[in-house]
């Protein structure tokens, strides 16, 4: 379920996102969780202690709220918490929303959602991304020049700011796979250990610009179409472990099936750093992702 897909067939899907929480630990001020009236939820807040007291929220009017969630002793339990505590979050149906909004976050571009309230209720949004952040005004500005993610309420105004995290598909396995993906886990992005197909083509599907695959199966079939899914995503790099001659089936495999540009595949993937162990080959390949990223 994704809140695009909701909208294009007329289905209510509400959106939830922290404002701030009192006793509670956060690791990601970005998490948001999609709530629909049939019981359907996208993503989870604090480790799902909150979604079922937002789901009972959710659906029950046109307009957003910001709304405070209590978590008691029992809640804390169950969600394996340290103890009890309260949190404030807005409760938005999608189509109060800005209509752009979904397109930006599916793009898993930074930005900032300012929502005006009045009493509790959202009156008005607005979304602003790097390219169209001057024209906010000069608090929201130096909210989001700090980088981080987060919310704050300034007067009759909450001021969300998004940040995504990077994805990192890995497809295969073995010593090297395992490392890059653990690497990637210790560098807070979200890492995919893949080994079927399917699984990783709808992965990798979904990737953007700030997004990576490496492709470290021996099968053929498997490394070959998911580096195809690779070059017809949006993902920002592509790697290719594996010997020159484990390159070269690869690229006669694409060929056979009409791929033949390559030139956005890193094979075979890392920094030539002299690397040798699977540490350090898998610190080549994050260091190699990093160095390709813009800016």
């Amino acid at each position: 379920m994704t809140v695009a897909a909701c909208l294009q067939s007329g289905t209510r899907a509400d959106v939830a996102w922290l404002v701030d929480a009192n006793d509670l630990t956060v690791t990601d001020w970005s998490d948001a969780v999609a709530l629909t009236p049939g019981g359907g939820k996208t993503g989870s807040l604090v480790g799902g202690a909150l979604d079922g007291k937002l789901m009972d929220l959710a659906g029950r009017a046109k307009e957003g709220r910001l709304v405070t969630v209590q978590i008691s002793p029992v809640d804390a339990l169950i969600a394996e918490l340290p103890g009890p505590g309260s949190a404030r979050a807005i409760v938005a149906p999608a189509t109060a929303l800005p209509p752009e909004l979904w397109d930006i976050a599916r793009a898993r571009e930074r930005f900032c959602l300012v929502s005006e309230l009045q009493g509790d209720e959202i009156v008005g949004s607005r979304v602003y991304t790097q390219q169209t952040i001057e024209t906010a005004s000069e608090d929201v500005r130096e909210a989001f020049a700090g980088g981080g993610a987060g919310s704050f309420v300034t007067g009759d105004t909450v001021v969300s700011i998004f940040v995504a995290v990077a994805q990192l598909v890995v497809v295969g396995s073995g010593p090297i796979a395992e490392t890059v993906a653990d690497l990637a886990g210790f560098m807070g992005w979200d890492a995919h250990l893949v080994g079927e197909a399917s699984t990783a083509g709808g992965l990798i599907a979904q990737l953007s610009g700030l997004d990576s695959v490496l492709i470290a199966a021996h099968d053929l079939e498997l490394a070959g179409a998911a580096m195809k899914s690779a070059l017809e995503s949006q993902c920002g790099y592509i790697g290719s472990l594996g010997s020159r001659k484990m390159q070269a089936d690869r690229a006669d495999w694409l060929a056979y099936r009409g791929v033949t540009d390559l030139e956005r595949v890193h094979g075979p993937a890392g920094l030539d750093i002299g690397a040798g162990t699977p540490q350090e080959i898998a610190i080549s390949i994050v260091a190699e992702i990093i160095s390709g990223r813009p800016g």
